[in-house]
């Protein structure tokens, strides 16, 4: 009796032992991300949003980061850093003028202050006159009522972004504008933003992305229906070589990438754990047939991101340059930056930070068809391209960096947004940023906020309240 006790014993403790190391092992998986996370985000807020520290680490970054409570920060503000550390751990980030802030990873700090590819000339703009209505200048929103609109679905729809019907499920809307026939007619903000502030657009980056290819598109430099030009893929016999940069743009090259939020996965270990996104990206196996499966993936657009970087560096010494002048610039949004990964190429999937009337700007651009002041600075057809369903998404739902509300094929009524227009572009990202183009309607709605719950907002229930006003 006492021999199989003394067994029960030692196999429980070898259990104990086990599952110890597991906790462990994933521990230290996970602080790497939870202290990443905090350090970036807390950077980019203090000093592109120019947001309280202390408010964004209450209302942004403990809604959804785990660790949150274990982790404590310092952010210096002469030096522009925030260290964020916990049970020994510790994440940095620092931030540079000209391009934001960046994640130490596999890089040291005294490297990242040597790259030079953000060595911007001197912006030839200035910021814009407030005495001039938007778009060319920041004049307030006119009044809807003189131009023929009802105001009340309008404000009914601001009342809802705007509310907060739950206390458990907050909204925490930012701001939402709304825009009409190239006027900006409606705008509100939260407290402590304006529409001075640059607000961090997550993943409606990658629209942005879509918009600098089809720049480079329309200067010759690129054809989006060649073999994409990635390094890790030219060796003889590699399928992923045949693999185009239009696949890519409508996430269908049959590559793997974990599109998941947590520990262990593809999207967090790149954010957080990578020197070099594209490369992380493209070092993944092909799994399926090229144009056989849509799959949602970060890590193709930054693989976009290395070959628009590429392509620019034809054009300027400092390639940032291109992002500036040859695009943010020609349509006014002074004040929106990339942030770059560590290996200096910006990150085409998540860091776009621009003010929301900025983001308004980039919207009117596919609303105009890719024309700003009589300059043509997409390609002609490419927002029709950009708006055409992949053919592997079953609902109509993505094109070319842009989500979309065609609908099924065999069923157009099956929509994500069942009551928008079907010929809506959405840009959209993290905790519910949106920017909704509906060309029929000649509107555009920009929202931001920090929904942590994606169930605490409801973009189809906001434009059920807001379309009765237009005609």
């Amino acid at each position: 009796m006492r021999r199989w006790i003394k067994i029960m014993l030692a196999v429980l403790l070898v259990l104990f032992v086990f599952v110890i190391g597991l906790v462990i092992w994933y521990l230290s998986k996970a602080i790497p991300i939870g202290t990443g996370y905090t350090a970036k985000y807390l950077c980019s807020s203090t000093f592109l949003s120019l947001r309280n520290p202390n408010i964004v680490f209450a209302e942004d970054v403990k809604p959804v980061n785990p660790l949150a409570r274990f982790i404590t920060w310092e952010l210096d503000m002469q030096e522009k850093t925030v260290v964020a550390s916990a049970f020994g751990i510790s994440a940095k980030a620092v931030y540079r003028d000209g391009c934001g802030c960046t994640l130490i990873n596999g890089v040291s700090e005294e490297d990242l202050y040597t790259q030079s590819f953000f060595r911007l000339e001197k912006p030839h703009t200035t910021p814009h006159d407030v005495t001039i209505p938007w778009p060319a200048g920041d004049k307030a929103s006119i009044n809807p009522a003189s131009i023929g609109l009802a105001f009340a679905p309008i404000e009914r729809a601001l009342d809802y972004a705007f509310s907060e019907p739950s206390p458990d499920q907050p909204r925490r809307t930012r701001a939402v504008l709304v825009v009409y026939d190239g006027q900006l007619i409606a705008e509100r903000y939260a407290a402590d933003f304006s529409w001075q502030t640059p607000i961090l657009g997550w993943s409606m980056t990658k629209s942005v992305t879509n918009a600098l290819v089809g720049v480079l598109v329309q200067k010759g430099l690129l054809n989006i229906y060649d073999p994409a030009a990635v390094p890790e893929w030219q060796n003889p016999g590699d399928p992923r070589r045949d693999i185009t940069l239009d696949q890519l743009l409508r996430m269908s090259s049959g590559l793997t990438f974990q599109e998941i939020y947590q520990p262990l996965f593809d999207a967090t270990n790149m954010l957080y754990g990578a020197a070099d996104f594209a490369a992380f990206a493209a070092a993944k196996p092909l799994i399926h047939p090229r144009d056989s499966v849509w799959s949602y993936s970060s890590g193709t657009a930054n693989i976009i991101a290395r070959i628009v970087r590429q392509r620019a560096e034809t054009l300027y010494e400092n390639y940032y340059d291109f992002l500036r002048h040859d695009f943010f610039e020609k349509i006014g949004m002074t004040t929106a930056v990339i942030e770059p990964d560590p290996s200096g190429t910006f990150v085409g999937s998540s860091y776009c930070f621009a003010t929301p009337r900025d983001w308004a700007r980039f919207g009117l651009l596919y609303l105009q068809d890719g024309f700003w002041n009589g300059e043509r600075i997409l390609p002609e057809g490419w927002v029709r391209y950009s708006a055409t369903p992949t053919a592997k998404a079953s609902m109509g739902e993505y094109g070319a960096l842009f989500w979309l509300n065609a609908g099924a094929p065999d069923n157009p009524a099956f929509r994500k947004w069942p009551d928008a227009p079907q010929d809506m572009l959405v840009a959209q990202g993290y905790q519910e940023q949106r920017l909704m183009i509906i060309p029929s309607k000649k509107l555009l709605v920009v929202r931001f906020g920090a929904t942590s719950d994606r169930d605490a907002w409801d973009s189809n229930e906001f434009l059920k309240l807001l379309l009765p006003a237009f005609p």
